[in-house]
């Protein structure tokens, strides 16, 4: 910080010491943090483990959920009086202001049914296709071309892209728009991969996916009421999906009911010798994600039906889990067999 001219002599050692973090400093962020932690924790709340923007009031029949993304909150709960009180007293420490019934948040449009919600990311994704031109565009049906067109196209077209900044900037926001549409996950994490280095045949494929979300830029996640707390989860693979490093594509997805909580498509970090050791890493990868949503989930006050079903569809993992007896060549995945397990 740079005191302006005329503040102080040129000869003089003095500095300032500040009174509170201001704006915009490094440590801003932590204070800020540290201060709406100790406030919510005066109050009442406790914060969660499994997921430290979210802070939880669970006593005497009431039940209040507190997420925090900076400085923008959502609260919810099962009593209107007690959640009045609670923004009362925030009020008291901060300048907040109250903004209604949960509508738009960050990008997010949440729509009230009869049946639950939906949470959509429309306007986000239509300023998307205003900012890059594409919003009168011609729509296409796929979000991504098959794999041995798009590969043909790339190797083809090797020129190295000028403006790496707009591309970044591109598919930053698709990652971003990728929370509410699990349809464009993989395209997002393959497209992902070249973020520092992209070739012109990279932006054609990002901009037809642009193309693809002009199909249906509304397009969402529904959530609908019911008791059902079964937590089912599906895990697959491409074994050797990449061909520049061999490396094998993981996809899963959670369900908690019959709705859609989680999911993932990501390159494994290792090259798998067998279809059915990639599939155990994929498994795996699954299973640290079930932990987490259980975790997630007891804090929350739900339990959750035991034992999980997590569904693969591969022969060779499947035998290998029923037999009890390794062998030298499944010593290489013998830890994620047992964790697995």
């Amino acid at each position: 910080m740079t005191l302006p001219d005329g503040y102080y002599s040129k000869n003089d050692r003095k500095v300032c010491k500040l009174v509170k973090s201001l704006y915009g400093l490094k440590q801003a962020p932590r204070k800020w943090n540290e201060k709406l932690t100790d406030v919510l924790v005066g109050v009442g709340f406790v914060q969660s483990q499994c997921d430290h923007s979210l802070y939880i009031l669970n006593k005497d029949y009431v039940f209040i959920a507190l997420l925090v993304y900076v400085d923008d909150i959502v609260i919810t709960g099962n009593n209107v009086t007690e959640i009045g009180r609670i923004k009362g007293l925030l009020s008291k420490s901060f300048q907040i202001k109250d903004l209604g019934v949960l509508k738009y948040f960050l990008g997010l449009e949440v729509v009230y049914d009869k049946s639950g919600i939906c949470l959509n990311q429309r306007k986000y994704c239509l300023d998307l296709l205003s900012k890059f031109g594409y919003l009168g565009c011609k729509p296409v049906n796929t979000s991504i071309e098959l794999s041995h067109v798009v590969n043909n196209k790339i190797s083809g077209e090797q020129k190295d892209l000028v403006d790496i900044t707009s591309y970044q900037k591109l598919i930053g926001k698709l990652t971003y728009l990728s929370l509410t549409r699990p349809d464009i996950c993989y395209a997002v994490q393959f497209l992902s991969q070249y973020m520092h280095k992209p070739c012109v045949s990279h932006l054609k494929v990002a901009l037809r996916l642009l193309r693809y979300l002009k199909l249906c830029p509304g397009k969402g996640l529904s959530f609908k009421k019911g008791d059902n707390f079964e937590l089912t989860c599906f895990a697959d693979l491409d074994w050797g999906k990449c061909l520049n490093t061999r490396k094998s594509i993981t996809g899963y997805c959670v369900f908690l009911g019959h709705d859609l909580i989680s999911w993932k498509s990501k390159k494994q970090s290792t090259v798998s010798r067998s279809s059915g050791e990639a599939e155990y890493r994929a498994m795996c990868s699954a299973t640290c994600e079930l932990v987490w949503v259980v975790n997630l989930l007891s804090e929350l006050g739900v339990n959750c039906k035991v034992p999980i079903r997590l569904y693969c569809d591969s022969s060779a993992a499947i035998s290998i889990a029923a037999n009890p007896v390794f062998h030298e060549r499944t010593k290489h995945f013998e830890l994620d067999l047992y964790f697995l397990r």
